[in-house]
């Protein structure tokens, strides 16, 4: 539930004014944090609200999920995937994966969810699902029309030859799911532009940008110019010193297909990624 604030006052009045539930109560969903203030959580009772802010009571604490929500309206919920868990089930894994738990969250909304793009398990971001079966359908007829940026960081070994470059070749994947360099006629297109913003003399982070949405597309361009991503020894790695896979889906921009507004979404990169380049 929503409120708009129309006058100067604490929040536990302004609670206890448009709730009309006792001090006690009130004291629990400030405790358990149900309470937002223009989006970010509150828990202190005497919050001097502002006139024009809008306080929102959540759904209880255990109904929400156990990763960032970047973004969420009545078609939409785009989400900040942590590194390790599964976008969509496996023939091994049903549960643990983010469709199944975002699926039992927008379930209590009475809410449906349709997956509409990918990554893999050991990359961290965005991740988007939309709410509309028709939305669901016109996003993934034509994704590449609607989808304008898919923008990712990445760690990568060594130090590049060149600051930026694009590598444009043809993938195709092996029976034991390998992506690899493949020919026209086996493989499909994969387009990748990069940018490196940091570097030192063991690692690269990179700034990337796709055309295509191929399967570890990032990560077998990258191991093709002889600097695989860091912690990826499927691709070549020879190094892991965060224990993760050192990619991060930071940017997704898209046109909506039916208001046909720009929507965009950022991400933070990951505090570990920064820790390897700070001096000292």
């Amino acid at each position: 539930m929503k409120y708009h604030v129309d006058e100067e006052m604490l929040l536990m009045d302004f609670l206890l004014v448009k709730t009309q539930r006792k001090r006690n109560d009130i004291k629990r969903l400030l405790k358990f944090e149900n309470v937002y203030v223009d989006g970010h959580i509150e828990t202190y009772y005497a919050y001097h609200l502002q006139v024009g802010q809008t306080v929102e009571i959540s759904a209880k604490k255990e109904d929400k999920l156990p990763f960032p929500i970047i973004y969420e309206d009545k078609e939409l919920i785009v989400i900040e995937k942590p590194c390790g868990l599964l976008s969509e089930q496996t023939s091994g894994e049903s549960q643990k994966t983010a469709y199944f738990i975002v699926k039992q969250y927008l379930k209590k909304k009475k809410e449906n969810i349709y997956l509409v793009h990918r990554l893999d398990q050991y990359t961290s971001g965005i991740l988007m699902f939309v709410k509309s079966k028709k939305l669901y359908e016109l996003l993934t007829h034509d994704w590449n029309h609607y989808v304008k940026i898919r923008g990712y960081i990445a760690i990568v070994e060594g130090m590049m030859k060149k600051p930026k470059g694009t590598i444009e070749n043809y993938l195709a994947e092996s029976k034991t799911q390998t992506v690899y360099i493949s020919t026209k006629d086996q493989g499909k297109k994969a387009i990748t532009h990069y940018k490196q913003i940091q570097t030192n003399k063991r690692y690269s982070m990179l700034e990337i940008y796709l055309d295509t949405g191929r399967k570890n597309q990032i990560r077998v361009h990258l191991s093709s110019l002889h600097h695989p991503i860091i912690g990826d020894d499927k691709y070549g790695a020879k190094t892991n010193p965060i224990r993760r896979l050192g990619l991060h889906a930071h940017e997704l921009m898209f046109i909506h297909p039916l208001t046909h507004k720009e929507m965009r979404f950022t991400s933070q990169t990951p505090d570990s990624f920064q820790k390897l380049f700070k001096k000292g």
